[in-house]
C-alpha cells in the first residue's frame, strides 16, 4: 500500500504541526472489493459487514469509503471467507459514504464477502470453462484479500469461540466451516444444468442446495450470479410448502455457505413458512434457524417474537447451552424481550459456575446488545468468576465481560485490578475496536491504571487508520475524561486528530462522535482550529440539535471552552442567543439537582452566617458550561469582604431599609470626596469596621477583626466587572464523581472548570470531599473554623 506524507499546517494547534495521510491504493479494475459498514451508533443498531481489506482515501474524501474486519479483534471464521459474523460487538459500524458516493450506496449481501469482482448477470451461457475460469480469476483475488486481511487484523478470536466449546451447538447452530469434501466444479455445472426442467421432488432439491454448498468458495461467489442457480431458488420458492421442516431447514443452512442475498425471494419464502410453522418445531430447531438467519445478516423480527414466545412458555426445558444460544440470539436481534428478564437472571445465578469463560462472555454480549438490565447481584457474581479466571479467558469474552460491567456502572475493584495485570500485554495484538471498548469501560468507570492507557497509546498510532469515526472519538473522550497524556502523546494525538480529519464528512451524519472528539481534546487542552470551526458552523449545530441524543451542553461547553482559551481563534462561535438558551437550561438543572445537595447548603449558609449575610457569597454556576457548581466569594487585598450578590432575593431582603453608618470620616468624604482614590467599597469597608470587629454570634475569629454587616448596601458593583484590588475566590465543594475512582485525580472536565477560572483571574479554592464530608456530621464551631482558613488563608491574595 503506497503511502503519501501531506504536511499541512493545522492553525491554532501549536502540538500537532502535520499529519499523514495514507494514499489510496490501485483499485482493482471491474471488482468491487470495498464492503461498505452498515451505520450505527448504539450497541443495538450495529450491524456489520463481512471481513475484507482497507480502502483509505484521504486525498479525495469524497470518494472515502472504509474496509474493516466486522468480526471486530476476532478472526474470521475458519472455513467459508464468506461470511463472518457481523458483529462482535466490537463491530459496531459506523460507515459514511461521500458526497460523491451517497448514491452509489449499497449494502452487500454475504456473496460480496470476499472481496472479489461481481459478475454480470447477462452472462453467456454457462459451459464449464467459463465456470473453472471465474473461478481461477477469483481464487487470485481471494489471495490478495487474505494477505490484506492478515496484516490488517492479526487476531486469534472468533466471536462464536463459546459454540466450539460444546458438542451440543452443533445442532443449535450454522457451522459456515469449509466442509471436509468439497464437490468438483464439474459435478456441480451438472447439477445446474439438470434443473433446466425444474422438475424433481423436494427431496431431490434440498440434495441439490446441499451439494452445491459443498462447492470451492470461490465457486460459491460465481453461482449466486448464475441464471440457472437462479431457476432452482424458483423451484424452490414454488414447493416451498412441500418441504418438510427438517429439509427446509437444510436449504436454509445451505444458502450460508453459498451466500444467497438477504434480500433473495428465496429467503422471504423461507422466513414465511418458518413463521408459520414455528410453532410445530422444536425448541433445538428455531434456534437452529434463528442463528442462520444471523449468519445470513436478514433482520426477521416476526421471527424472533416467535422465538421469545415460545422460550418464555417452555423456559424450563431450556438446557445450558439453549439458553447461551437463546441470549446470543438476543443480542443479535437489538430486542430485549422484557418478559424474560426475571427468568434469565435466575438462569445465570443457577447456572453460573457451569457456564465456560467463553460462555460467561457471550451472555455479557447478549444482554450488552440487547440493552436489558441486569442486578448488580448478578452482574457482581460474574464479575467475581471472571476475576478468578481471567488470565484463561480469551481477550474477546474479556472485552464483553467489560461491556456489561460498563452498562451497569458497577465499580468492581478486584476486577478492575486483575485487568490491570493481564491485558497490558494483550493490547498489542488486540484489534483497534477491542481496545477502544478497553478504553472506555476506564473512562467510563472513572477508573485511572497508567500501564493500561501506556500500552493502549502505545499500540494505537500503528492501528490508527483502521478507527471508525467512533472509535477515534471514544479514544480521545476516554485520555481527556481521565486527563491522561501518554509518554507518547504528541504521537497519540496528532495520529487520532489526523484520522478525524479524514472522517470529517462522516460527522454530518453522526455529530456526536465529533463533539465528543472535541471534548476530550479541550479536557487536555487542545484545540484542533479547523475542526472547531466546523463543529461550530450553523449547518453542523442544527444537525447536532436534531439529533436523537442530546447534544447541547456538550455543544456549549466546546463554544465557551474556545471563547476562554483561544483568544486568537477566529472560526466559527455558537451564536450569542443559542449561548443564552444554554445557560438557562444548565442553569435550570442545576436549581433543581445540583444546588440543593447537602454539602453546598451547608457551605452556603456557614459562609453567609461567617462572612455576615448572603450578600457576600453566591451559590451559583460561574461557568455555566462546565455544568457543576461554585461559592464565589469577593475579598479585597486586604482580606476583607465584599458584598456583590444584590441580586439574590434572600440578600436583597435582608438589606432592604440597612444604612451606611455615618462617620466623621465618611462626611468628610462625602464632602470633599475620596481620598488616595479610594473605591466606594473600600469607603464602606472602612465605615464599618467598627461594629464588624465585634465578630459574629459564634465567636468565629476573622482575619483582620473583619466580618461584614452589610454596611455598603448602598453600592452595587456592576455584574462581571472587576472592582480595584479585587480578589475573587471561586470555592469547589467537589465529591467523589468529580475524581477518578478511589483516588484525589480530577477527571477531565473539572480540570477544564479549574483551568478556565484561573484563565478569567479567579483564585481557586479547593474544599473536597475528603475533608468537607466528615466534618458536616462535626460541631459548627469546627466547619466554620474550617471554611474561615479556606476563605482567609493568607496565601490566597498573592494567587489573585
Amino acid at each position: 500500500m503506497a503511502t503519501v506524507l501531506m504536511c499541512r499546517r493545522l492553525p491554532g494547534l501549536s502540538r500537532v504541526t502535520a499529519f499523514s495521510t495514507t494514499a489510496k491504493r490501485k483499485a482493482e479494475r471491474g471488482s468491487s472489493k470495498s464492503k461498505k459498514e452498515k451505520p450505527g451508533d448504539k450497541p443495538r443498531a450495529a450491524k456489520t459487514g463481512t471481513e475484507s481489506g482497507a480502502i483509505i482515501q484521504l486525498l479525495k474524501p469524497q470518494d472515502y469509503r472504509v474496509l474493516y474486519n466486522p468480526a471486530a479483534y476476532a478472526k474470521g471464521r475458519a472455513g467459508s471467507q464468506q461470511h463472518v459474523d457481523r458483529d462482535s460487538s466490537q463491530a459496531l459500524s459506523d460507515t459514511f459514504a461521500g458526497p460523491g458516493t451517497a448514491q452509489a450506496l449499497q449494502t452487500f449481501p454475504t456473496a460480496s464477502s470476499q472481496a472479489l469482482p461481481p459478475v454480470r448477470n447477462d452472462l453467456p451461457k454457462a459451459k464449464s470453462s467459463t465456470f473453472l475460469e471465474h473461478t481461477i480469476l477469483a481464487t487470485l483475488h481471494k489471495e490478495e484479500a487474505e494477505k490484506e486481511k492478515q496484516e490488517v487484523h492479526n487476531s486469534k478470536e472468533d466471536p462464536r469461540m463459546f459454540q466450539k466449546g460444546r458438542p451440543e451447538y452443533r445442532s443449535l447452530s450454522c457451522d459456515s466451516a469449509e466442509p471436509a469434501q468439497t464437490l468438483p466444479a464439474e459435478e456441480g455445472d451438472s447439477i445446474l444444468q439438470s434443473v433446466a426442467g425444474c422438475e424433481g421432488s423436494p427431496g431431490i432439491l434440498t440434495d441439490y442446495f446441499l451439494k452445491l454448498s459443498h462447492l470451492p468458495a470461490e465457486q460459491r461467489v460465481v453461482l449466486v450470479s448464475d441464471p440457472r442457480f437462479s431457476a432452482l431458488c424458483h423451484c424452490a420458492v414454488t414447493a416451498i410448502r412441500l418441504f418438510n421442516t427438517p429439509d427446509l431447514i437444510q436449504i436454509l443452512k445451505a444458502c450460508v455457505p453459498l451466500a444467497v442475498p438477504a434480500s433473495h425471494p428465496l429467503l422471504n419464502a423461507c422466513e414465511a413458512e418458518f413463521c408459520r410453522r414455528a410453532w410445530d418445531m422444536g425448541l433445538e430447531q428455531l434456534l437452529l434457524v434463528a442463528d442462520c438467519w444471523r449468519c445470513l445478516d436478514r433482520s426477521v423480527p416476526s421471527y424472533l417474537g416467535i422465538l421469545f414466545s415460545y422460550a418464555n412458555l417452555h423456559w424450563q426445558d431450556l438446557t445450558l447451552p439453549q439458553f447461551v444460544q437463546l441470549l446470543y440470539i438476543i443480542g443479535e436481534g437489538r430486542r430485549p424481550p422484557a418478559d424474560l428478564a426475571q427468568k434469565v437472571e435466575s438462569t445465570i445465578l443457577k447456572h453460573l459456575d457451569a457456564f465456560t469463560l467463553e460462555e460467561l462472555g457471550a451472555i455479557c454480549l447478549g444482554l450488552f446488545k440487547s440493552l436489558s438490565g441486569i442486578s448488580d447481584h448478578v452482574m457482581r457474581r460474574i464479575a467475581d468468576r471472571v476475576t478468578l479466571q481471567m488470565e484463561d479467558m480469551s481477550t474477546y469474552a474479556l472485552v464483553n465481560v467489560l461491556k456489561m460491567l460498563r452498562y451497569t456502572r458497577m465499580d468492581h475493584l478486584p476486577l478492575m485490578r486483575e485487568l490491570g495485570k493481564v491485558i497490558p500485554a494483550r493490547i498489542p495484538a488486540t484489534n483497534i475496536q477491542g481496545i477502544m471498548h478497553i478504553a472506555l469501560t476506564y473512562s467510563s468507570l472513572h477508573f485511572f491504571d497508567e500501564d493500561v492507557l501506556a500500552a493502549v497509546a502505545t499500540s494505537l498510532p500503528s492501528k490508527v487508520s483502521y478507527c471508525r469515526s467512533k472509535d477515534a472519538a471514544k479514544f480521545l473522550w476516554s485520555f481527556g475524561c481521565l486527563d491522561y497524556e501518554p509518554p507518547n502523546e504528541e504521537e497519540f494525538y496528532s495520529s487520532l486528530i489526523k484520522q478525524l480529519h479524514a472522517k470529517l464528512h462522516e460527522f454530518s451524519k453522526f455529530p456526536e462522535h465529533l463533539l465528543t472528539a472535541l471534548l476530550g481534546l479541550a479536557f487536555v487542552k487542545r484545540f484542533p482550529e479547523e475542526l472547531i470551526d466546523f463543529a461550530l458552523r450553523e449547518e453542523f449545530v442544527r444537525k447536532a440539535r436534531g439529533s436523537k441524543y442530546e447534544l447541547n451542553k456538550d455543544l456549549f461547553t466546546l463554544g465557551k471552552s474556545v471563547e476562554i482559551e483561544c483568544p486568537t481563534y477566529r472560526g466559527s462561535r455558537l451564536p450569542p442567543q443559542l449561548c443564552q438558551e444554554f445557560t438557562e437550561m444548565v442553569s435550570s438543572f442545576a436549581e433543581r439537582e445540583i444546588y440543593i445537595r447537602p454539602e453546598i447548603v451547608e457551605a452556603t449558609s456557614l459562609l453567609e452566617s461567617m462572612l455576615g449575610g448572603p450578600e457576600y457569597v453566591k451559590s451559583h454556576m460561574i461557568l455555566p458550561h462546565t455544568r457543576s457548581s461554585d461559592l464565589e466569594v469577593r475579598l479585597a487585598t486586604d482580606g476583607h469582604p465584599i458584598p456583590f450578590n444584590f441580586k439574590d432575593p434572600v440578600a436583597a431582603k435582608k438589606l432592604k431599609g440597612m444604612g451606611v453608618s455615618l462617620t466623621d470620616d465618611l462626611m468628610s468624604q462625602l464632602i470633599q470626596g475620596r481620598a488616595h482614590n479610594q473605591s466606594p467599597t473600600e469607603v464602606g469597608n472602612e465605615a464599618r469596621i467598627p461594629e464588624q470587629e465585634r465578630g459574629d454570634s459564634a465567636g468565629t475569629p476573622c482575619l483582620g477583626g473583619v466580618l461584614p454587616a452589610g454596611a455598603t448596601s448602598q453600592v452595587e458593583p456592576k455584574p462581571g466587572r472587576w472592582q480595584p484590588r479585587e480578589v475573587r475566590l471561586a470555592l469547589q465543594v467537589s465529591n467523589r464523581n468529580h475524581f477518578c475512582y478511589g483516588s484525589r485525580r480530577l477527571l477531565g472536565l473539572h480540570c477544564l472548570k479549574r483551568r478556565q477560572l484561573r484563565l478569567l483571574g479567579y483564585v481557586v479554592v479547593e474544599i473536597p470531599f475528603w475533608e468537607w464530608f466528615p466534618l458536616l456530621k462535626r460541631t459548627r464551631s469546627e466547619k466554620l473554623s474550617y471554611l474561615h482558613y479556606k476563605v482567609f488563608c493568607p496565601a490566597q491574595l498573592p494567587k489573585a
